[in-house]
């Protein structure tokens, strides 16, 4: 056990020193405010989540996936609670909950006249609700609510730890099922004809999903952890039609709306989460408004040169 927690510090020092390196040669304006260890540990924490959240944003909007996305961030909530009461780690119960509600789901829309959608409904809200109660019972719910809104400033070593290994798990499995994937993501028959079990893909994206979930609770809070989940894909979905650039594209916006968020989130002193999902919306509507081919005003801009 204390050559684990030994290593595991010495990764995350390693990691933030080499960020470091890197936040150092931006402007001191920017720089200073992340000279503190604390700082340092939610910049670590935001980029990695920033990262897998914009990596699977692109499968989340492909696959038309946003309101699946919305479910699971909500169905965790219970398993935060229940894991609260039992004195557990809390990403225990939320990927047991939200995994169980991904299931639930899924044997909803196979064996009921009810669709996706209307499933992903029933069963979010019901968890949700069920997660509101137990928190309204619990002495204290304070700490709670970080995992609704989140506190990226407040992050722990474990937190930042259960991060990174998720981070490492999705970046492995998108890389070694990046075939089956994207034919997945863009047509199911195909991915089948061609041998591959469509069933298991389906639900090992759904749990690689909760995953980044999990992850990312203490970081942007389940509330708003969807919107990072949507934002980067959609934005990266306006500027190109080709995949790799738009997975590229895409945890690039991830990963710079983390930084700046947390930045801004420190010199206006606003809430973390809700300033990270900002800029990530920000860079939304440059790109409605200025891609290429999908901007609002550069297509008004091509129509008025034509005539």
């Amino acid at each position: 056990m204390l050559m684990i927690e030994a290593f595991s510090d010495a990764l995350v020092s390693g990691l933030i020193t080499a960020l470091m390196t890197v936040v150092n040669l931006l402007p001191s304006s920017v720089s200073d405010a992340f000279q503190y260890a604390f700082m340092q540990r939610a910049l670590l924490t935001s980029v990695l989540v920033g990262a897998i959240c914009g990596m699977l944003s692109c499968y989340v909007v492909l696959k038309r996936w946003s309101l699946l996305g919305d479910a699971i961030s909500h169905a965790v909530l219970p398993g935060v609670a229940i894991a609260y009461l039992l004195g557990w780690p809390f990403f225990v119960g939320a990927f047991i909950t939200g995994a169980l509600t991904s299931v639930g789901i899924g044997a909803i829309e196979r064996n009921t006249r009810i669709k996706s959608d209307a499933a992903m409904g029933l069963m979010f809200t019901a968890s949700f609700a069920l997660g509101v109660v137990i928190i309204s019972k619990l002495a204290s719910s304070t700490h709670l609510m970080h995992i609704l809104f989140g506190n990226v400033l407040g992050v722990k070593h474990s937190a930042l730890m259960l991060t990174f290994v998720a981070s490492v798990i999705a970046i492995l499995t998108v890389w070694l099922a990046y075939r089956p994937l994207l034919l997945y993501a863009f047509d199911p028959q195909q991915a089948q004809a061609l041998g591959f079990n469509t069933q298991i893909i389906h639900y090992g994206l759904i749990l690689l999903l909760t995953l980044t979930i999990v992850a990312s609770l203490e970081t942007v809070g389940i509330i708003l952890v969807v919107a990072m989940l949507i934002t980067p894909g959609a934005t990266a979905h306006l500027l190109t039609d080709r995949f790799k650039i738009m997975l590229l594209i895409s945890v690039s916006i991830g990963v710079c709306s983390a930084v700046i968020g947390l930045w801004l989130s420190v010199v206006f002193n606003v809430a973390s989460g809700g300033a990270i999902v900002l800029v990530a919306f920000a860079f939304f509507v440059m790109a409605l408004l200025f891609s290429p081919k999908q901007g609002l005003i550069s297509r008004q801009w091509r129509h008025w040169r034509m005539g």
